[in-house]
């Protein structure tokens, strides 16, 4: 018969499996964590092509709620996009203008779902997509809109002629605007 370990080495084994465990479940919800941002936003690097005539186009995948999600920048600072064409301006959340530094244009009254408020329009220096760009970019900032998410409106997607199929959206700057940047 073998003999049973000593009672600090038991203790060592003990603390060992509990260690284990706690880095297991790190990993664990470390990795679910980023799953879940994935579902989110499938677009964290928006994958960009080049087409035969000079053009890019940048394709993006649909998240499981539907939505378009992408991540971009506003004048170099990362944002993250979600398309909207029910929103005749670029939408910035208060907070996140601060951090952008947006200069303080007129007053705007904003109708919302969650009522009227007032805001203000400012101007976006650049504003890009994957590998599209755009300038001179009109926006609102939305006090009472949540979180950091910019809602990419109409004075942005103007500027872009866009096709869905599936899951898919694919974006290109529209002629006119590959124009008036050459």
């Amino acid at each position: 018969m073998s003999e049973a370990p000593p009672d600090g080495v038991r203790k060592q084994g003990r603390a060992m499996m509990i260690i284990a465990w706690i880095i297991g479940m790190a990993l664990a919800v470390q990795f679910f964590a980023q799953w879940e941002k994935k579902q989110l936003n499938p677009n964290s690097v928006p994958v960009s092509e080049q087409l035969s005539d000079g053009s890019v186009e940048v394709v993006l995948k649909r998240n499981r709620q539907g939505h378009y999600v992408a991540s971009g920048t506003i004048n170099g600072v990362a944002v993250v996009y979600l398309l909207d064409t029910g929103a005749t301006d670029v939408a910035i959340p208060e907070s996140l203008a601060a951090e952008l530094q947006l200069e303080e244009g007129l007053p705007v009254e904003l109708a919302t779902a969650n009522g009227i408020s007032r805001g203000y329009r400012t101007v976006l220096k650049r504003l890009t997509l994957g590998d599209l760009r755009l300038f001179d970019v009109r926006a609102t900032v939305a006090p009472n809109l949540a979180g950091h998410e910019v809602l990419l409106g109409m004075s942005a997607l103007k500027q872009l002629e866009f096709t869905q199929r599936g899951d898919e959206l694919r974006l290109r700057l529209a002629a006119t605007t590959r124009e008036a940047h050459q």
